[in-house]
C-alpha cells in the first residue's frame, strides 16, 4: 500500500515538473516572441511604407542600416542622453547606496522610501510631475528656467536611473564584509586607498550591473521623455512612435537588432569576465 502510495506521488511530482517547465517555456516563448519578429522583420522587403506583412527574404537593409538620417540622428541623441545619465546616476546612486547601507543616520528611512517612489509611481505621473517642474520652476523654488529639449531630458533620466542604481548596489552590499576594510585600515591604509583597493573592486560587478540597467531604462525610456523632451528634441523610441503612423522602413528593425545584438554582446563578455575572475580567485584560495 506504501510503495503504491509512493508511486502515485512520484507520478503526481513528475507530471507536476512537467506541467511547470511547460507553463515557463510558454512565458518565454511570449517574452521572447516579439524580439524574434523585430529581428526577423529586419530582412523583410516591404511594398510600400509599412513593414508589417512579411513579402521577400533580402539583406539590403543590413547593407544600409543607416539610410534614415532622421532615424539614425534619433539613435545617437538617445545614446548620448543614455551615456550621460548613466555615468551620472550610476556616481550618485552608489554613493548612495553606500552611505544608507554603512552608516545610520537621522532620515535613512526617509531617503530609502524616496529611493522606491520613482519606481512605484507610474511612468505617466512621473513625466507630468517632470513636465511642471521645468515649467513652473518657482513652484519648488527653482528660479532657473529649463527649456525643454536635452537637459530636462538628461535630469529625468538620471532621476529614475538613480533608484535603480542605489538598489541594485544595495542587494550587492548586502553581504559585503565590513572587517576587510577595518582590517586594511588596521594595517595603515587610509579611507581613500581602502575604498579604492578593497571595497569598490568588490562591488564593481553591482555597480556594473547597475549601470547597464540604467543604460538599457534610458535608452528604451517613452513616457518620461515624451513628456520633456520639447518639440525640438526626438529621442529613438520617440521617433519611432511618431513615424509609425507614416511609414515604418526596415531600418527600424535593423537597429533595433543592432541594440539587441550588442546588449548580448556586452553581456556575455561580462559573464565571462565574470566566470574567469571567479576561478582565479578560487585558485587562489
Amino acid at each position: 500500500m506504501s510503495a503504491s502510495s509512493g508511486t502515485v506521488t512520484s507520478t503526481g511530482g513528475r507530471i507536476g515538473r512537467r506541467l511547470v517547465d511547460l507553463a515557463a517555456g510558454l512565458g518565454l516563448v511570449y517574452l521572447f516572441l516579439p524580439i524574434f519578429v523585430i529581428v526577423a522583420f529586419s530582412f523583410n522587403k516591404p511594398i510600400g511604407r509599412f513593414n508589417a506583412v512579411w513579402q521577400e527574404f533580402t539583406l539590403d537593409n543590413w547593407l544600409d542600416p543607416f539610410k534614415d538620417k532622421a532615424l539614425v540622428d534619433a539613435l545617437k541623441l538617445s545614446l548620448e542622453v543614455a551615456a550621460i545619465a548613466t555615468v551620472i546616476a550610476t556616481v550618485l546612486g552608489t554613493f548612495v547606496a553606500l552611505a544608507l547601507v554603512r552608516y545610520r543616520f537621522r532620515g535613512g528611512q526617509a531617503v530609502n522610501f524616496l529611493l522606491v517612489l520613482p519606481l512605484t509611481a507610474p511612468e505617466i505621473v512621473l513625466g507630468a510631475s517632470l513636465l511642471t517642474l521645468f515649467l513652473e520652476p518657482h513652484l519648488v523654488l527653482i528660479n532657473h528656467n529649463f527649456a525643454l529639449g536635452f537637459t530636462t531630458i538628461v535630469l529625468a533620466h538620471i532621476m529614475f536611473c538613480v533608484s535603480y542604481v542605489a538598489l541594485t548596489v544595495k542587494a550587492r552590499l548586502r553581504g559585503f564584509d565590513w572587517t576587510l576594510e577595518d582590517a586594511a585600515m588596521d594595517l595603515g591604509a587610509p579611507p581613500t586607498r581602502t575604498f579604492m583597493r578593497i571595497t569598490l573592486p568588490l562591488i564593481t560587478p553591482g555597480i556594473l550591473a547597475a549601470a547597464l540597467l540604467s543604460f538599457a531604462l534610458s535608452i528604451d525610456d517613452f513616457i518620461i521623455t515624451y513628456f520633456v523632451s520639447g518639440p525640438s528634441t526626438t529621442t529613438f523610441p520617440i521617433r519611432i512612435f511618431g513615424q509609425s503612423r507614416t511609414a515604418t522602413p526596415p531600418q527600424i528593425n535593423v537597429l533595433a537588432s543592432m541594440i539587441l545584438f550588442g546588449s548580448i554582446i556586452v553581456l556575455a563578455v561580462g559573464t565571462l569576465f565574470g566566470q574567469r575572475r571567479e576561478r582565479r580567485l578560487n585558485q587562489a584560495t
